[in-house]
């Protein structure tokens, strides 16, 4: 499609849309008052095109998810390889495909140890319900069957089907649903710069961590299914916990028989400059979601690790797990993963995330921002950070209503050509793990300019 003919039809798209689509996490009135979407019309590297021709550098890898950056043919042609040879076929009744095979003997080898079994889904939220359907199944099997509940955290995002999004702890999609459903519980998060007072981050980890350990004494360890936590929270603004937090989370769960699971969906792959989230804090989970980086968000699919101990018990019961999906272990989704992973190990990514890339984005962040007088912290690891945005550098003070210069600033990082998304007055980014240092260095120009407007709006600059 050649860019006149895009332009031509962006219209007609913008009138189609507003008319017949109902876009996920959007105020669908305030979209028509703003005259419709944006029309993406192609993508390259780290690079977008939209159909009027704006070329926007894509600092949020689609939705966390575009590891290897966009148009690599190497995942096209493994997918169109696959259509020829075997366009799809189930994985219930007893059946498998070679790709969901192989990806499953590499998943195992490329996972924290212990992780040895993989149940398939199209999505993180798929994931992370089939964890709720599996645990209290297992747990029945185990004779505990009152191990219902789930501890999650406050602003965790571990998806927004109604088990995913009760597993969450977004008190707005719970509003809006008659949220959570019984047996899911929420706990402090490890976000210091907005709950340490005046603790350090060190003492600041362990007093999160106990709010873990408070809950499961309040409600009974033989209650509890199992512990939920990102690596690092994601959606809620790129929460990185104190050092201290996962080691005391982990030993409370150890000295407590309580399950472990890592939701791996945005931090896995390479996203931390380690393969995993788990691998950059030292968690051994019992249990792992993830999806996103799982194919470069090339096709959906998403993947539940499970341990040893509790597939056994599977096994050992015997009877039928009725749950699954028509599209587990799709095996063109899968075959793209496969090279997904492939890619990721001869280029020595996830490496370059930790030696090379990654570090040089987070000095040039900082570099940038660290005394802008509307940036209170920087924080990220990897190619994954937040600008937190406060109208008090000083005593850690935010704007009110909490939100709204986010917004701003969200809006002009679009209108410069950048993509950035806003979680209240977080600014958080995760550019494609490919992101070269020359791209780098334009990606802290058009943020540096979207902030200054907003600092100058608010009376900052």
């Amino acid at each position: 499609m050649t860019v006149q003919t895009a332009r031509n039809n962006t219209a007609r798209w913008r009138d189609l849309d507003m008319r017949h689509h109902l876009h996920p996490f959007t105020d669908t009135r305030q979209l028509v008052e703003a005259g419709g979407s944006r029309i993406i019309t192609k993508a390259e590297g780290v690079w977008l095109e939209d159909s009027e021709g704006a070329k926007i550098l894509d600092g949020m890898a689609g939705l966390w998810c575009v590891n290897l950056g966009y148009g690599r043919k190497e995942l096209a042609e493994a997918a169109y390889k696959q259509m020829m040879e075997l366009t799809y076929y189930n994985t219930f009744f007893q059946t498998a495909t070679p790709t969901s095979v192989e990806l499953a003997d590499k998943l195992c080898e490329v996972t924290p140890a212990g992780l040895n079994h993989v149940f398939y889904g199209c999505s993180g939220s798929e994931a992370n319900d089939t964890l709720v359907r599996l645990l209290r199944y297992y747990w029945n099997l185990k004779g505990q069957p009152e191990r219902k509940t789930f501890i999650s955290r406050k602003n965790a995002y571990h998806g927004s089907t109604m088990a995913a999004a009760s597993l969450s702890g977004m008190t707005a999609m719970h509003e809006q649903s008659d949220l959570p459903l019984p047996g899911f519980v929420h706990v402090d998060c490890p976000h210091w710069y907005d709950e340490g007072g005046d603790l350090s981050p060190e003492e600041f980890g362990l007093k999160a961590a106990k709010s873990v350990e408070d809950k499961i004494l309040e409600l009974g360890a033989d209650k509890v299914a199992a512990f939920i936590g990102e690596p690092i929270m994601g959606a809620g603004g790129v929460l990185l916990p104190p050092e201290t937090y996962w080691p005391e989370v982990q030993r409370i769960c150890r000295e407590h028989g309580v399950l472990l699971v890592a939701d791996e969906v945005i931090c896995g792959f390479g996203r931390t400059g380690a393969w995993f989230g788990s691998d950059r804090y030292g968690i051994q989970p019992d249990l792992m979601p993830m999806a996103k980086g799982l194919s470069s968000g090339y096709l959906p699919l998403s993947a539940l690790m499970v341990n040893d101990e509790i597939a056994q018990v599977l096994i050992d019961k015997g009877g039928e797990f009725a749950h699954g999906y028509t599209y587990s272990g799709h095996p063109v989704s899968c075959a793209v993963a496969l090279e997904n992973i492939r890619i990721l190990e001869d280029e020595k990514i996830v490496q370059r995330v930790h030696d090379d890339n990654g570090p040089y984005f987070q000095r040039r962040l900082r570099e940038t921002f660290e005394d802008h007088p509307l940036v209170g912290e920087v924080r990220g690891v990897g190619l994954i950070a937040a600008l937190e945005l406060v109208e008090d550098k000083a005593t850690r003070t935010h704007f009110d209503p909490v939100g709204k210069v986010g917004g701003r600033c969200r809006d002009h990082c679009f209108a410069n050509g950048l993509v950035m998304r806003a979680t209240r007055d977080a600014m958080v980014m995760s550019p494609p793990l490919v992101i070269s240092h020359e791209e780098i260095d334009e990606f802290m120009v058009r943020a540096l300019k979207s902030v200054d407007q907003t600092a100058q709006e608010v009376g900052k600059l």
